[in-house]
């Protein structure tokens, strides 16, 4: 998740760890401060990979997840959404951040049924993070790969999808993708305050426009509505944020 909604987003329990990252805490008040909406951003990306992790566990039938770039634990993580649908589920998370690595395995604590593994993976290595997750996860049978929020971590584009291509490509038939990521196509302070948090110092982070989203699923059959607003991806009663917001995402399925 991009460091921006990990903040906003971390759950009670990560701790003042966190807080003890002076440049990114100031970085993000000063962004709620140009773009308040940020908020309401967060929490549709949050919403959003829980309503998609529960397609695929309850609809798609999918019992292994790859979660790339989890950031810091927070409520309705990956484990817990599809452990809860089905406990035999297999989840491997992978960040490279030593703090997320920490508090990851000291709170998320997956069922007896299944297993629950973290990996000091970085995004940049997709072949690093395969050979890993392999350990855990069998790679003749589906798989769920997660990438919420983390793909602006790779500024350039082509980069970004040849990452996303090399991922996929080592998972079987019958896999999917999902995605979501921010953008500022609604609102155009969403640019200038991402644009003021990556001069502060900050970890940056790139957003990308819709078209570009669509792009990380060439090859794959997306599964209905498509790339839309996170809200507006199969809604149900918990989402509470506006419908049309800077946060896209969607679900594709690998052939």
């Amino acid at each position: 998740m991009a460091p921006i909604l990990c903040l906003l987003y971390r759950g009670p329990v990560a701790g003042d760890d966190v807080l003890d990252r002076a440049v990114d805490r100031e970085a993000g008040d000063q962004y709620r401060q140009v773009f308040p909406g940020v908020v309401d951003v967060a929490r549709a990306s949050r919403q959003f990979l829980v309503r998609s992790i529960m397609f695929l566990a309850a609809e798609a039938g999918v019992r292994q997840f790859l979660d790339v770039g989890t950031g810091l634990p927070t409520a309705n993580n990956t484990h817990e959404v599809a452990q809860g649908i089905a406990p035999d589920a297999r989840i491997v998370y992978v960040d490279s951040d030593p703090l997320v690595l920490v508090h990851a395995r000291a709170l998320l604590v997956g069922t007896a049924e299944g297993r629950t593994a973290y990996i000091d993976g970085d995004l940049h290595d997709p072949a690093a993070v395969i050979a890993e997750a392999g350990r855990t996860l069998d790679f003749q049978q589906p798989i769920g790969l997660i990438l919420s929020g983390v793909m602006g971590h790779v500024p350039d584009y082509e980069t970004a999808r040849s990452i996303t291509r090399q991922l996929l490509a080592s998972l079987p038939s019958g896999s999917y993708l999902s995605l979501n990521d921010g953008t500022s196509l609604i609102s155009a302070e969403m640019q200038q305050a991402q644009d003021d948090y990556n001069d502060t110092g900050a970890i940056p982070y790139t957003l990308r426009s819709p078209d570009e989203i669509v792009g990380f699923f060439d090859g794959l059959e997306l599964v209905e509505p498509g790339v839309v607003p996170c809200p507006r991806w199969r809604p149900d009663d918990a989402v509470d944020t506006p419908a049309d917001i800077d946060a896209f995402g969607g679900v594709g399925r690998k052939n």
